[in-house]
C-alpha cells in the first residue's frame, strides 16, 4: 500500500511483518486463512482470549474482499492496467473499497470495536445522511416525531400515525409491561399486525422496514415484532447521536479495519504471514481438520477459520449473487443536499422486485478520493440474467459517471457449523451498504468456537473525539 501518504503509512503500517520466509512450523490453537475484516476480527478477539493464533493470507495486503485499494491498483484489479488519467490527482488520495459498507453507529461493530479498543487505531467520521428512494426521488429517512411530521415520504394523516408509532418504539421497553402495546409485549405480535395497529400503509412499512431496520426481505413481517422494534430503535438512537445519519465510516477507507484488528492479535503475540497461501487443509481419519499445509511446510491447529475460498468448494454453498459497481464522480447525488457521504436505499416494492437496491457514496471528507471526486457504489442481490440492469434505478440517481468498475460475486456461506470437522468459515459479504449482517456472522462464528457469546456489557457510546 505505498500509496498511502506518510502520515497513514506510520499509524497503520509500521507494525506490520515485512515478509515471513517460513510457515514456522509448529503447533497453534488457531489458524486463520485470510485476512478479510470478518476472519480479522475473529483472530483479534481469539488472541485477546489467550489463544495461539497463525494468520495466513495468498495476497501480499490485508483486507481481502474487504481490503482499501489504490487508483492505481483498482486500475490493475479491473482494467489490467497501472494507466491513470492524470486527472484524478494525486494516488495516495486515494482509497478504494472494495465492499463498501457503514457501520450503524451502535451497532454491533462498533460495540466489537469498542470491546477490543481497535478504535484506538482508527479514526472515525458520520456519514451526512440517509436517505430512502420513492416515486423517483431521494427523499430522507425520518428517525424521530419530529421528522416525521416534516417528511414529504408520507401524507398529512400518515404523518401522525407514523409519529406516534415512533413515539411508541422510543418508549417500548421489553421488561417493562407497563410499555407494551395493550398488554402485549413485541415478542407476542407479528411486525405486520403493528403496522395495522398504527395504520401504517404499505409506503411507510416498506421505507421502516429496509430503511431503516435494514431488512432485506419482506419475511420480516409475519415474524415476531421484537427484533424489527429494537433494529428501528438502534437506527433512531444513532442517529440522535450524530444527528445527521446513524451511521459512521472510518477514514482512509474500510482497509484500516482488517488491519486494526491484526495488529491486536500481532500485539497478543499472533504469527501473521502475507504471500502465504494454503495449498490444502489437512484432515485425520474422522474427516477433522487438524493443521494447513503451504509447499512443503506445515502448521497444526484444532480451529481453522477462514472465507470460503479457502476450502473444499463442498463445505460452502451458493446462495445467490452479488454484483457491484464502483462509481467514480465529479459532483454529489442530486437531491441529497449537496452532501459529501450518502447512503440510499432503494426498496425492493419501488422497483418491483425481490431485493433493495443499495448506493452507498462517499469522498475526500474521509479521505478516500482526491478533493472534487465522489465514489459512489451501487450494489444489489442478482435476480436476472441481466445483472447490471438490475443496478439502473441505482445508476439513475449518480448523473455522469467518469469511470466504473463492475463485478459480480457468489455469495457463500458454509454447510455445517464448524463443529464436526473443525473448520468455521465466513459468510460471503452481502450487497447490503451496512455491516450488521457481518457482525452478527463474526458474533456467530466466535459462539462456535468459544461455545460463549463475546462480552459485550459496555457502553457503545463514543464521543465526539472517538468519530
Amino acid at each position: 500500500m505505498a500509496d498511502f501518504d506518510e502520515k497513514v503509512e506510520k499509524k497503520s503500517f509500521d507494525w506490520m511483518p515485512q515478509g515471513c520466509e517460513a510457515l514456522a512450523d509448529g503447533e497453534y490453537d488457531a489458524i486463520i486463512c485470510g485476512t478479510g475484516l470478518t476472519e480479522c476480527i475473529i483472530s483479534g478477539l481469539l488472541s485477546v482470549k489467550g489463544k495461539k493464533v497463525l494468520h495466513v493470507d495468498r495476497n501480499n495486503y490485508y483486507g481481502a474482499e474487504t481490503a482499501s485499494l489504490s487508483l492505481v491498483n483498482l486500475f490493475q484489479k479491473f482494467r489490467q492496467t497501472e494507466d491513470v488519467p492524470k486527472k484524478f490527482g494525486a494516488m495516495r488520495d486515494w482509497n478504494v473499497d472494495l465492499v463498501p459498507k457503514f457501520i450503524m453507529a451502535c451497532g454491533n461493530l462498533v460495540k466489537i470495536l469498542l470491546h477490543s479498543k481497535v478504535t484506538r487505531y482508527l479514526d472515525f467520521k458520520s456519514i451526512d445522511g440517509s436517505y430512502v428512494w420513492k416515486d423517483a426521488k431521494v427523499q430522507k429517512v425520518p428517525a424521530t416525531g419530529a421528522e416525521a411530521l416534516n417528511t414529504s415520504l408520507m401524507g398529512f394523516f400518515q404523518k401522525r400515525k407514523f409519529r406516534s408509532f415512533l413515539v411508541f418504539l422510543a418508549d417500548y421497553e421489553k421488561d417493562k409491561p407497563a410499555t407494551w402495546y395493550k398488554g402485549k409485549s413485541m415478542d407476542k405480535i407479528t411486525m405486520r399486525e403493528l403496522y395495522y395497529e398504527y395504520g401504517l400503509d404499505e409506503n411507510t412499512q416498506a421505507f421502516t422496514g429496509h430503511a431503516m431496520a435494514l431488512h432485506r426481505s419482506d419475511d420480516y413481517l409475519d415474524q415476531p415484532a421484537e427484533a424489527t422494534v429494537e433494529a428501528i430503535k438502534l437506527y433512531a438512537f444513532s442517529t440522535q447521536m450524530y444527528g445527521k445519519s446513524p451511521y459512521i465510516y472510518p477514514l482512509y477507507g474500510l482497509g484500516g479495519m482488517p488491519e486494526g484488528f491484526s495488529r491486536l492479535c500481532a500485539i497478543h503475540g499472533g504469527t501473521f504471514m502475507l504471500n502465504k497461501g494454503v495449498d490444502e487443509i489437512l484432515c485425520d481419519g474422522d474427516k477433522k481438520a487438524w493443521g494447513i499445509k503451504t509447499g512443503n511446510e506445515v502448521a497444526k491447529a484444532k480451529i481453522i477459520v477462514g472465507d470460503p475460498s479457502y476450502f473444499d468448494a463442498a463445505k460452502s454453498k451458493v446462495v445467490g449473487k452479488v454484483v457491484r459497481s464502483i462509481c467514480i464522480l465529479d459532483h454529489p447525488i442530486k437531491g441529497t443536499d449537496n452532501n459529501q457521504s450518502v447512503q440510499i436505499i432503494i426498496p425492493a416494492v419501488q422497483v418491483k422486485r425481490t431485493n433493495d437496491i443499495y448506493v452507498c457514496m462517499v469522498s475526500h471528507g474521509h479521505e478516500v478520493a482526491a478533493d472534487g471526486f465522489y465514489i459512489a457504489i451501487v450494489s444489489t442481490t442478482v435476480e436476472t440474467s441481466d445483472p447490471y440492469a438490475e443496478l439502473q434505478p441505482g445508476f439513475s440517481l449518480l448523473g455522469d459517471v467518469i469511470e466504473r468498475f463492475d463485478e459480480i460475486s457468489d455469495l457463500k456461506e458454509p454447510v455445517s457449523n464448524g463443529h464436526d470437522d473443525n473448520c468455521f468459515i465466513s459468510r460471503s459479504y452481502d450487497a447490503t451498504s451496512h455491516f450488521e449482517s457481518m457482525a452478527d456472522d463474526v458474533l456467530d462464528i466466535y459462539k462456535r468456537i468459544t461455545g460463549e457469546e463475546l462480552d459485550m456489557n459496555i457502553s457503545a457510546d463514543m464521543s465526539a473525539d472517538d468519530c
